[in-house]
């Protein structure tokens, strides 16, 4: 590998992704389009979260390079179209970043997180104006937030926006006081029995909860991962027990295996 590899990774992935996109490159990376990569950006971007979730370094780095691979190819694409390229990406990006970190490479400054954040709505205000986009007042601070993120993601991003302006719990006990409110309504719509209202208040627990995550800087989809990982090494635990026994799980008494639950749950502590 030349020094001349090595210096400069970026451009070598740029003419890498243009050579496979070219009449003598990959049939199919030709055949690619906007489309068809859509399922690949959302998978290469929860493989990422999983490389985060796992702790490890290796992992990560690969998986950051398939999601970069991602943004390069669909830069190609707008290429191909005349539209822009990879460059014209990080210079914008740069440019956006400087200009809502005046706090950084300007002279404001913020007495706290809240107030910076604050701001940084205010500056993406102006550079709508600035780039001749019409702000209508009756704009909802919501707008831009995409509606097709997973639903913990989403409800974690409409929170966050709406604590932008303040609209938020005074502390973490008042949430949590709120999803034992949320808890009793519950247990009223199912004394109605009204299967609607039961699905509301079940919506309404889960919005409360991924609130207290957010507030105690807890992604809720890691957190749900890992409580989904920690069920299934127990139970597929619990199976080989009774296996080892000779017996089924459809076989046993429900008693006998929320004893064996806890004895699995012991070990893990212990």
């Amino acid at each position: 590998m030349s020094s001349n590899d090595v210096n400069h990774p970026f451009e070598r992935l740029l003419e890498l992704v243009e050579t496979l996109r070219g009449p003598n490159g990959c049939p199919w990376d030709r055949e690619q389009n906007r489309e068809t990569l859509k399922p690949m950006l959302v998978e290469e971007t929860f493989e990422v979260l999983e490389a985060l979730d796992q702790k490890d370094p290796e992992a990560l780095c690969e998986e950051l390079g398939d999601l970069l691979f991602q943004i390069i190819f669909h830069s190609q694409i707008a290429k191909e179209k005349g539209e822009f390229d990879a460059k014209q990406v990080c210079l914008r990006l740069h440019e956006k970043m400087v200009g809502r970190h005046p706090h950084v490479f300007g002279e404001e400054s913020f007495k706290d997180s809240q107030e910076l954040l604050s701001n940084w709505e205010r500056i993406k205000e102006l550079e709508k104006k600035k780039n001749g986009g019409k702000v209508s007042p009756s704009k909802s601070l919501l707008d831009g937030i995409p509606p097709k993120l997973p639903s913990l993601y989403l409800a974690n991003q409409l929170s966050s926006k709406a604590a932008r302006v303040g609209f938020d719990w005074p502390t973490v006990e008042r949430i949590i006081k709120t999803l034992l409110q949320e808890v009793n309504e519950l247990k009223q719509a199912r004394i109605k029995e009204t299967q609607v209202q039961i699905k509301e208040e079940l919506g309404d627990i889960l919005f409360t909860v991924v609130n207290i995550c957010r507030r105690l800087s807890i992604d809720p989809e890691s957190a749900l991962s890992q409580a989904n990982k920690k069920f299934s090494r127990r139970f597929r635990e619990m199976e080989e027990f009774f296996i080892k026994k000779g017996r089924q799980l459809k076989d046993v008494d429900v008693r006998e295996m929320e004893n064996c639950w806890k004895n699995v749950k012991r070990s893990e502590n212990s």
